[in-house]
Parts: C-alpha cells; sequence; structure tokens
C-alpha cells in the first residue's frame, strides 16, 4: 500500500514537471497568461456550443414526443 502511494506521487511530480507554468515564463505583465487565458476562451466557447447543442436536441425531442402523445 505505501508502495503504490509513493510510486503514484512521484508519477505526480513526473507529470506535473511537465506542465508550462505562467509564473515560469519570460513574459512580462498579461502576456504571461496569453496560454492559460486563450485555452480558457476555447473552453468556454466549448462549453456554450455544447449547451446550445444539448439545449436545442432537447428542445427537439420534447417537441418530438409531445406531438405523439397528443394524438390519442
Amino acid at each position: 500500500m505505501i508502495t503504490k502511494t509513493k510510486n503514484f506521487f512521484n508519477e505526480v511530480k513526473v507529470e506535473l514537471q511537465k506542465a508550462s507554468w505562467p509564473w515560469e515564463s519570460k513574459e512580462k505583465g498579461i502576456r504571461r497568461y496569453k496560454e492559460l487565458t486563450d485555452s480558457t476562451l476555447v473552453v468556454i466557447i466549448a462549453m456554450l456550443l455544447l449547451g446550445g447543442y444539448v439545449a436545442l436536441f432537447d428542445f427537439v425531442l420534447v417537441n418530438v414526443v409531445h406531438f405523439f402523445t397528443r394524438l390519442h
């Protein structure tokens, strides 16, 4: 158990060293966070598109089910 835990934390440490951290950048000011802000913007846009798709699909399915249940 202890060996697995140590191995897990060693692997986490190795993976975190591979990450790019904004405070290690040589840039100054807000340019230091350009990659972070760009990635955040991509995620926000993707979530809006996915939310719109789910909402549209839900709207269509609700109306289709309502149409067929009203026919009796």
